[in-house]
């Protein structure tokens, strides 16, 4: 299967309009997320019928809890066969390792990627120093991408604006996932830190996020194609 760059963000409320999406795009020139509020709606059956439409799922859940809980909740994401799945690196080392041990254990023909998100395209540095974390927020996305790699997962979700930084520190083949992606002509919507898809992988992005100007447009087909071909 072709490797293609664009994550198309599923985000419905409901199970049929993301089947209905799912059946007018290409396997081989996009792949699907499934975030907390399609899960909760439609849970394991729905990715399973993505999966069985031919598309390779990312399951965005974003676990967050003590070690032995998302090494559990880990497990059962990976043992439906999705592609790659996702922690909170603020959970911190052996929550992270706990995960990769849970993944492990699902025993999949092929091992879904595991990375942990940093810090959420939402938050700015403002939103930071609220929490009490002083430090700039590119170093604190550094240091917490830091943490995921020692840990042993395959790589982290951060801003485009930080993917440059992240490559340079860890290396070309640490995967870097990046939501906040806006074409030129879309709306920045709630994102507080976006950049173009052709910006973004100039940076150093592996793969790109990218939800409503696919999923809102017209034709979703033609506006995943135009990005595709600026890309």
């Amino acid at each position: 299967m072709t490797d293609s760059k664009i994550i198309i963000a599923l985000d419905y409320a409901q199970a049929t309009p993301a089947l209905l999406l799912a059946r007018q795009l290409d396997p081989k020139r996009c792949k699907l997320k499934v975030g907390k509020e399609l899960f909760t709606a439609a849970g394991p059956h729905l990715v399973e019928q993505l999966i069985n439409l031919g598309f390779e799922v990312f399951l965005d859940l974003k676990f967050h809890d003590i070690p032995n809980t998302v090494a559990k909740a880990c497990q059962a994401a990976a043992s439906l066969g999705v592609w790659m799945l996702n922690v909170h690196a603020s959970g911190g080392d052996r929550m992270m390792q706990a995960a990769l041990e849970g993944v492990d254990k699902a025993n999949q023909t092929q091992t879904p990627l595991l990375i942990a998100v940093t810090v959420l395209t939402s938050m700015d540095a403002m939103t930071l120093q609220s929490l009490g974390i002083t430090r700039p927020l590119s170093e604190h996305v550094l240091a917490l991408a830091r943490l995921t790699q020692a840990a042993g997962l395959h790589g982290v979700v951060c801003s485009a604006q930080e993917a440059a930084l992240l490559k340079s520190q860890l290396g070309p083949d640490f995967c870097l996932v990046t939501p906040g992606i806006r074409p030129h002509n879309a709306q920045q919507d709630d994102q507080s830190r976006i950049v173009t898809p052709s910006e973004a992988l100039r940076l150093g992005a592996h793969y790109l996020v990218i939800g409503r100007p696919i999923t809102q447009a017209a034709d979703p087909t033609t506006a995943l194609n135009a990005i595709l071909q600026e890309i």
